[in-house]
């Protein structure tokens, strides 16, 4: 049976992955390389090791991603500041789903913990999450499996207990590689035929996991 749901944070639960997006581009230029979509959707939930690898092998080894990444974090703390923040539809339609249905929840996220939960909290969403996982309290950070490992277990389960929760290729990789049953819920792009060998489904938005858990629960309880 479904005991636990982890999920990603950005692009997943808030609709914040077009701002990273956003930013790093405008960051990446304004320390003169070219950045664009395609390059930021490429490090989305991607560790800093794995992140400043690929940015080098686009850029060159002169990218200086700790300045880049500062100036990405400035222009989105002021923007976020100004206008807000939002939850993805239906996010707390789920999350209030899996709390009344006695389903442990946990977030698995590369942003830091303390400004995850403070989005959170700024969205009212906070409240659902049991725990909170951040890349900075594991080894290694997505794509390596690290994150839902440690989640599953600070909910006390097995990972192939749990629904995990991805928009991203990287996500979608460490996802798999714990033991997750892996549901992408496609924000900025769908799945490619690269990721979907990895992917136990594709849901149409965050309401529809509710449909994918009830189906697993239903097949599982008639084996």
């Amino acid at each position: 049976m479904i005991k636990g749901v982890l999920s990603d944070m950005d692009g997943v639960v808030l609709d914040s992955e077009k701002l990273y997006v956003r930013f790093w581009c405008e960051a990446g230029q304004a320390c003169g390389f070219p950045m664009e979509k395609k390059h930021a959707l490429g490090i989305r939930s991607m560790a800093r090791p794995y992140a400043i690898e690929k940015l080098q092998g686009w850029f060159g080894e002169s990218f200086d991603y700790d300045e880049v990444r500062g100036k990405r974090i400035e222009l989105m703390d002021a923007y976020v500041e100004r206008h807000g923040i939002e939850a993805k539809p239906q996010a707390e339609y789920l999350l209030s789903y899996l709390k009344e249905n006695g389903i442990g929840v946990a977030l698995a996220t590369a942003t830091a913990k303390p400004l995850a939960e403070k989005y959170l909290e700024r969205v009212g969403l906070l409240k659902y999450f049991d725990e909170v996982v951040s890349a900075k309290q594991v080894a290694h950070g997505k794509p390596a499996p690290d994150i839902y490992l440690a989640a599953a277990k600070k909910l006390g389960l097995r990972p192939e207990d749990c629904i995990a929760l991805e928009d991203s290729p990287n996500g979608i990789r460490s996802a798999h590689a714990a033991g997750c049953k892996t549901v992408m819920v496609p924000d900025l792009d769908g799945a490619t035929d690269e990721i979907k060998p990895l992917l136990y489904d594709v849901a149409d938005g965050l309401g529809d996991v509710v449909r994918i858990i009830n189906t697993e629960n239903l097949k599982l309880k008639n084996e």
